[in-house]
């Protein structure tokens, strides 16, 4: 059991985490502003599904992996820096959909969220990595398994991460309301999310451990 102490601590560094400038609140942000609130938040899900990957990745012991051997670290980040691409190149070529016409709710629409999110967290290596700086320093082994600690700490992380990313997506929803009731807004909106899913590319591909 970890001290309340300990917890707070965690909680309060994991929430400033997740609200400061990244990857995956950026992604949060376009993807709510894009397409609303609502499928902002499934997108969150999917950021936090990956995240129990990683956990589950540092608490036994696979992400070291990422940190010692350069060829896994190079290979996921261009995996992660492709499928970003991809998505800028899906972002420029969108065209404006028709509000109230539930084109915007296709069949399968919200597990393609879903599972981007997922893509978007667990091909990002840097995410590991600190998991695996992170999490142990709130590790104690006097008080037992450090492994369980290792997985209570990232549900911690994650339920801070769900909190602050989907305060971010009812923020960026709120915004485009508007911003999509027209179809220059509409262009708008995927322009700069394409050329955000290309800066995140970028900076992906050009990451060091």
């Amino acid at each position: 059991m970890l001290p309340f102490d300990t917890m707070i601590t965690f909680v309060t560094a994991a929430l400033l985490l997740a609200f400061a400038p990244g990857p995956d609140n950026l992604f949060v942000l376009t993807q709510s502003a894009l397409k609303g609130p609502g499928k902002g938040v499934v997108v969150t899900l999917g950021l936090c599904t990956g995240l129990i990957v990683h956990t589950a990745a540092v608490a036994l012991g696979v992400a070291v992996i990422f940190q010692t051997s350069m060829l896994a670290f190079t290979g996921l980040k261009i995996v992660g820096a492709l499928y970003l691409l991809y998505l800028a190149w899906g972002a420029f070529r969108a065209r404006p959909e028709a509000l109230g016409t539930g084109s915007a709710d296709a069949p399968g629409e919200w597990g393609r969220l879903y599972r981007r999110g997922i893509l978007m967290n667990i091909t990002n290596p840097k995410v590991a990595i600190f998991f695996l700086a992170f999490l142990p320093q709130f590790t104690d082994p006097a008080r037992g398994s450090v492994t369980a600690q290792m997985f209570a700490l990232g549900g911690l992380f994650i339920l801070s991460a769900l909190a602050a990313f989907s305060t971010i997506a009812f923020a960026a929803g709120g915004i485009s309301r508007w911003l999509r009731a027209s179809d220059r807004g509409q262009v708008l909106l995927n322009r700069v999310a394409g050329l955000v899913f290309v800066g995140l590319a970028v900076k992906l591909s050009t990451a060091e451990r």
